[in-house]
């Protein structure tokens, strides 16, 4: 059982009741009513916050230990916020990517617990690591492509000319997802992908 803040016509808000029913998957009622909710989530937070459906980004340089503290107040300013309106965060899906050369890699805490660090994170289906290298998502690209294309080598033995629209329509997609941003840089991922 969910509890749900119930809103008046005029703004003010009235005593938690709770909900025996949420709204049905699949209409656009759900993400509005989500985006209202979490519409001022960065209210305060100094550092790049990015909300997506289920996702939320924070981001930040990080060269002095004032720019450490800054970026810190920003995941306690979002514990409090998670408080107020009874929710919690998935601690465990919570990770700390350090990107750059000279990073000095400060650890940091939600709540009360520290925030794991990571070499790798996928993000809306791309894989990013510390160095910003993209070799690891042309071959996640390059498998899941492969995979899709034995499998219609194997369910279809027609010709080459009905085989190109379903290569078109179940493979091309893997090949060129997000492309403009982890694009190929060396010669390997080009080839890689083009073996495809």
């Amino acid at each position: 059982m969910v509890a749900l803040k119930e809103f008046l016509v005029n703004g003010l808000m009235s005593k938690w009741r709770p909900a025996t029913s949420g709204v049905p998957q699949g209409l656009v009622l759900g993400p509005a009513l989500f985006n209202i909710f979490v519409g001022n989530t960065d209210g305060g937070v100094e550092c790049t916050l990015s909300k997506f459906s289920d996702d939320t980004k924070l981001c930040g340089a990080v060269d002095t230990l004032e720019g450490r503290d800054a970026i810190q107040r920003d995941p306690g300013m979002l514990e409090r916020w998670a408080c107020v309106h009874h929710i919690k965060f998935n601690k465990a899906k919570c990770k700390v990517l350090h990107v750059g050369q000279r990073n000095p890699k400060h650890n940091y805490w939600l709540g009360r617990e520290w925030i794991e660090s990571s070499l790798e994170e996928k993000d809306l289906g791309m894989l990013v690591d510390k160095k910003l290298n993209v070799t690891q998502q042309c071959t996640l690209a390059a498998q899941n492509a492969n995979h899709i294309l034995g499998c219609i080598q194997r369910s279809v033995t027609s010709t080459l000319r009905e085989i190109i629209p379903l290569y078109s329509a179940l493979v091309r997609p893997h090949l060129g997802y997000c492309v403009q941003l982890w694009g190929p840089q060396h010669k390997e991922g080009t080839e890689l992908l083009e073996q495809v």
